[in-house]
C-alpha cells in the first residue's frame, strides 16, 4: 500500500522544483511511483495535495524558539538565530515558489508568511523580558529590532547564493548578526537587583 507520506514527501519535491504549475501530477506521480489515480484517489485535487505538501511543512518542523527566563542573550540568541537559518535554508525551495505564487495562491500566502510572524512574535516577546530584567534599553524600538533581526536571518537564507559576497563568512555569520543585533538594543549580560541600603542611627 503506498502511504500518504510518501506521497507528500514526492509532492514536495516537484513543487520545490517546478512550482505549482510545473509539478503536474504525472510528475508527481511518477517521483512517487504510484499512477495518477491513486493521487486522485488519496487526494482529490492537485490543489488539495500541494496544500497538504505546504501543511505538513508546516506541522512536521521542531520551530526554533527563545527560553521563557532569559540568561545569556548571546548564546540564546546565537542558538536562536543559527536554527533559524537552517531551517529557512532547507524551506528555501518552496518559499522560493510559493512567494512567487502568493497573488494566484491563498494557501501558499499563508505558508510563505507564518513562519516569519511566528520569528518575529517570538523575537518581540523575548525583548520585552529583556527590557523587565534590566538586560537591553528600556527605550529600544522592539518591533523594529524584531523585523530586523527577522529580515536579516531571511535575507541571509534565500539571497546568499545570489550574492555571497555581501555576507559574513557562513561560520562566523549567525555570531556577526546577534553581536550587532545587541549593540543596536543595548544589551548586556544579566542585572543584579540593586541592594538597599539599611539606615544608620544617629548616635
Amino acid at each position: 500500500m503506498i502511504s500518504r507520506e510518501r506521497i507528500l514527501e514526492a509532492a514536495a519535491r516537484v513543487y520545490a522544483k517546478h512550482g505549482f504549475r510545473g509539478a503536474t501530477t504525472r510528475l508527481i506521480a511518477i517521483e512517487a511511483g504510484v499512477n495518477e489515480v491513486t493521487l486522485f484517489r488519496t487526494f482529490g485535487s492537485k490543489g488539495a495535495l500541494l496544500e497538504a505538501v505546504l501543511g505538513s511543512n508546516r506541522a512536521d518542523v521542531v520551530q526554533p524558539h527563545l527560553p521563557d527566563e532569559p540568561q545569556d542573550p548571546a548564546a540564546e540568541l546565537l542558538e536562536f538565530v543559527n536554527a533559524n537559518l537552517e531551517h529557512v535554508r532547507e524551506l528555501r525551495p518552496l518559499l522560493i515558489h510559493t512567494m512567487g505564487e502568493i497573488d494566484e495562491r491563498p494557501e501558499a500566502a499563508e505558508f510563505a508568511c507564518r513562519g516569519r510572524r511566528m520569528v518575529h512574535d517570538a523575537i518581540v516577546s523575548y525583548l520585552r523580558k529583556l527590557q523587565q530584567r534590566g538586560m537591553a534599553d528600556q527605550d529600544a524600538d522592539v518591533e523594529v529590532a524584531a523585523v530586523v533581526l527577522t529580515g536579516t536571518v531571511m535575507s541571509d537564507a534565500m539571497a546568499r547564493s545570489i550574492v555571497p559576497d555581501v555576507y559574513p563568512p557562513r561560520e562566523h555569520a549567525a555570531e556577526r548578526y546577534v553581536s550587532c543585533f545587541l549593540r543596536m538594543i543595548g544589551g548586556r549580560k544579566a542585572v543584579a537587583a540593586p541592594v538597599k541600603k539599611s539606615r544608620t542611627r544617629s548616635a
